[in-house]
């Protein structure tokens, strides 16, 4: 084993992966590169935070499209993270045929290729909203295959699970999928393969240990699929309904759904703060108060197409504030604003929005790690940020595989 993983984080935002692998264990985790770059923004608040929190490791705030090869050539990475946008993955024969492919511009994803195929880590851990195993909507499942493949044709294994954090100790319903992938000629390879890939999927792979299932599916929810070796066949032509959680091995997929063993969360009132913290605009004046009424409320409304044609958009009720008995729902970029999905507590019978630091809570953050922006901006950040407890869970689950690994970076890149 390693002493010490190198880590490089893309799409770092304000630091969730980061923060969660150090908080798994700070002495074998080191970040020694990390890039976040908000394109068309003048003020690059994410950045600003990571880097007054963070102070080791090089920071980079540039369009990660202009970082050349040379930067990961040179890096020495053994686990590569970041939580990607989700795009559309169609990919296209090169102008010059047979000699590669052309994916969509503008697809992050594509970078996360090039750094695989400069730096071949040990091992990946990306982050995405759950929507990706169904995207496109008239292609089911042909951008995660698109994905898996691009994986395969670099030798690694992969495994997902679409992971609840409420299920799992934590304060919010956050439904996200997480992606683990490890080079094919690591001892934990081979210590995998020994096992049915039904045992790994729900004993003994990385997300069974890491987050506990019942050994049943949901409904008897079973599948396997063989990837096109071509992955331009996948783009033009693959369809397949993944479920929340599978292996790909060499381009054989087996997937299912898990059930959750034993489901525990903490309840949005441990996360508050006494009321005597409380800004006093963060209350709910009475027009506000009825506004939110209004949209939490069931309705049904006529409307007019773009075409000309009629039809009732209609939405059911929810209830007025949020039980605070219970987790959070979904945090959105959205929260704090005039909007459906904020979140409305009512504490001794005054109405309010949750609190900044109240919401760096709900992902597990500090308190005040993004003092450093404005409020709108807090909210909108902590909207798109991951929950830093599964991280550190997963940080843990490394750790483990590491422990037990004989093979290194150098003897993988010989390999290659």
């Amino acid at each position: 084993m390693k002493e010490v993983l190198n880590v490089v984080e893309l799409f770092a935002g304000v630091g969730g992966f980061r923060l969660g692998l150090e908080k798994a264990n700070s002495q074998v985790f080191k970040t020694v590169w990390a890039n976040q770059w908000e394109p068309s923004r003048k003020l690059q608040h994410a950045y600003e935070c990571y880097t007054h929190n963070f102070e080791e490791g090089i920071h980079s705030n540039d369009d990660i499209t202009t970082v050349p090869n040379s930067v990961f050539q040179e890096l020495e990475i053994d686990l590569l993270v970041g939580g990607f946008p989700c795009q559309d993955y169609s990919v296209a024969r090169s102008l010059s045929g047979e000699k590669g492919l052309e994916g969509k511009k503008g697809v992050l994803f594509w970078e996360i290729k090039r750094v695989l195929e400069n730096s071949h880590p040990k091992y990946v851990l990306l982050e995405n909203v759950d929507r990706l195993l169904k995207s496109p909507s008239k292609q089911r499942g042909r951008d995660f295959a698109v994905m898996l493949a691009t994986f395969r044709d670099l030798n690694y294994i992969v495994e997902w699970r679409v992971v609840n954090a409420a299920e799992y100790g934590a304060a919010q319903k956050r439904r996200r999928v997480f992606i683990f992938a490890y080079k094919n000629t690591l001892d934990y390879a081979n210590r995998q393969s020994v096992f049915s890939e039904n045992e790994r999927l729900f004993k003994e792979g990385f997300f069974a240990k890491t987050f506990p299932v019942l050994e049943e599916p949901y409904q008897n929810r079973i599948s396997t699929v063989e990837l096109p070796n071509d992955v331009v066949e996948i783009s033009d032509d693959f369809s397949f309904g993944f479920y929340t959680a599978g292996i790909m091995t060499g381009g054989h997929v087996f997937t299912a759904q898990p059930q959750v063993k034993e489901e525990h969360f903490i309840p949005l009132k441990d996360v508050l703060l006494d009321e005597s913290m409380i800004d006093d605009n963060l209350y709910l004046n009475e027009k506000v108060a009825e506004k939110f009424a209004y949209l939490r409320g069931p309705k049904k409304i006529e409307r007019t197409s773009a075409d000309g044609h009629k039809y009732i958009f209609s939405e059911g009720g929810m209830s007025p504030t949020d039980d605070i008995n219970g987790p959070g729902r979904t945090m959105l970029t959205s929260e704090g604003s005039v909007n459906r999905s904020t979140h409305i507590v009512e504490v001794n019978g005054r109405k309010r929005y949750l609190s900044p630091v109240e919401c760096e809570r709900l992902n597990g953050f500090p308190d005040n790690w993004t003092a450093t922006m404005p409020n709108r901006m807090r909210y909108f950040c902590m909207g798109n940020a991951l929950v830093v407890d599964l991280i550190e869970k997963m940080g843990q689950t490394i750790v483990e595989i590491e422990a037990n690994e004989h093979i290194t970076s150098e003897q993988i890149e010989l390999n290659i």
